[in-house]
């Protein structure tokens, strides 16, 4: 490469930034509305809009701009559409609040759309009465971090989703704050994506919602109050890693469902007080370890077609049943968890248990086939039953065993 060559480029990329404006938006500006800023705007301009209220839609953002709120203006859709819509690669937008997006049954109207876009970043959002909030598009390596995303969701059918991700890749979804929309976060054909340190509660059916997604890392999360946690259905290679599952209460719900998914880690979770903690069908090959399972009605139902998964230092604490299977056989490993109903002991002190531990209760078989059952969950004929299938296995699989189960709590 030519020392000309260089020099040229040099003064190409300085004459480009030089001559990049802050146009100013507001009431009593020579522009008054934020489409005709972004009309009047050049590539790599900066648009300023000032503190108030600005009653636009359809605003559709074609070219690389950053647009700043000033003491977070508000964008009101007065119900009409879609609000924002951006087509441009490089566009940030930040600091903005908007609201009253349109509701339509055949359109998903949302606050922000990036459709076939590239390097963008929306952050320090506030989105409100929406229908969708972001909706990304066919569009990668982007940023949405510092969102607050509150919907009024009552029905699934007349709602949308917080963060929606379509056929998009390398997105990260950081520190946002998502309630009260249909799923929190909602990822289908999207690969390569972080999320991370999001709080999604409240939702109406999920907090997080993966499908047909490989390669996606969830960490530091928070999934509380949702209609169920989270859903990871035909994915492979996921990561979860150190989310909290909490309090997701219902007669279908879980802190985690699992359904044909493969070659995934669970690892450092904490999966506390939900009906299920996690809810498994058709996964293979999965790791589970350095799980805390809490106070749940079912800490983990396998449902079936499950192989080749490992269970390994996990502690199971205080769940009416630990594990629930339907079938007598058994591909999986457990091995070296804390289960706080073992009741064996450790003469040689090495702080593992001298007896072997079943976790699959007769009872939990029973109640799976008949849930009526479950009021006898406390009496005295449930504990002789349990006894009996531990001596003698019949109906629970024989070949479930952790054959090392730790004395005290697992510390990692």
């Amino acid at each position: 490469m030519t020392r000309a060559f260089i020099f040229l480029i040099s003064l190409f990329l300085i004459s480009t930034f030089t001559f990049a404006d802050t146009i100013e938006v507001c009431k009593t500006c020579n522009l008054s509305s934020i489409n005709e800023a972004i009309a009047l705007a050049k590539d790599h301009d900066t648009i300023l809009i000032k503190k108030g209220t600005y009653k636009e839609y359809d605003i559709l953002i074609d070219k690389p701009l950053s647009i700043l709120g000033e003491g977070h203006p508000v964008i009101d859709g007065n119900l009409k559409g879609e609000i924002i819509t951006i087509i441009a690669d490089n566009v940030t937008l930040d600091g903005l609040s908007i609201i009253n997006v349109g509701i339509s049954y055949t359109e998903d109207f949302a606050a922000v759309r990036v459709k076939k876009a590239k390097n963008f970043s929306i952050q320090n959002l506030v989105l409100e009465n929406l229908f969708f909030g972001i909706y990304i598009e066919k569009s990668h390596y982007g940023k949405v971090i510092h969102n607050k995303i509150i919907g009024d969701a009552v029905e699934e059918h007349n709602s949308g989703n917080g963060i929606h991700l379509w056929y998009s890749s390398h997105i990260e979804i950081e520190h946002n704050y998502v309630q009260h929309v249909r799923d929190g976060i909602y990822l289908e054909f999207s690969d390569d994506s972080f999320i991370r340190n999001n709080v999604s509660s409240n939702n109406l059916r999920y907090g997080l919602h993966f499908m047909f997604s490989n390669n996606d890392e969830y960490q530091d999360n928070t999934f509380e109050s949702n209609g169920a946690g989270v859903a990871v259905m035909f994915s492979k290679n996921i990561k979860m890693l150190s989310n909290t599952f909490k309090e997701n209460w219902g007669s279908a719900s879980y802190g985690l469902l699992l359904k044909e998914i493969n070659d995934a880690e669970i690892i450092g979770n904490t999966f506390e007080e939900n009906t299920i903690g996690i809810n498994i069908e058709g996964s293979n090959r999965i790791i589970y370890k350095h799980n805390n399972f809490i106070n749940n009605g079912w800490a983990v139902k396998v449902r079936g077609a499950c192989y080749t998964n490992s269970f390994t230092a996990n502690n199971f604490l205080y769940n009416s049943f630990d594990i629930s299977y339907n079938s007598r056989e058994n591909d999986n490993v457990f091995d070296g968890n804390f289960w706080s109903s073992y009741s064996g002991y450790d003469l040689d002190n090495n702080g593992i248990g001298d007896v072997p531990y079943r976790p699959v209760k007769l009872f939990s078989y029973i109640v799976n086939r008949t849930p009526e059952t479950i009021i006898l969950l406390r009496s005295l004929f449930i504990d002789l039953i349990d006894f009996s299938e531990k001596v003698s296995p019949v109906f629970t699989p024989d070949n479930l065993i952790d054959q090392h189960p730790l004395i005290k709590k697992a510390e990692w």
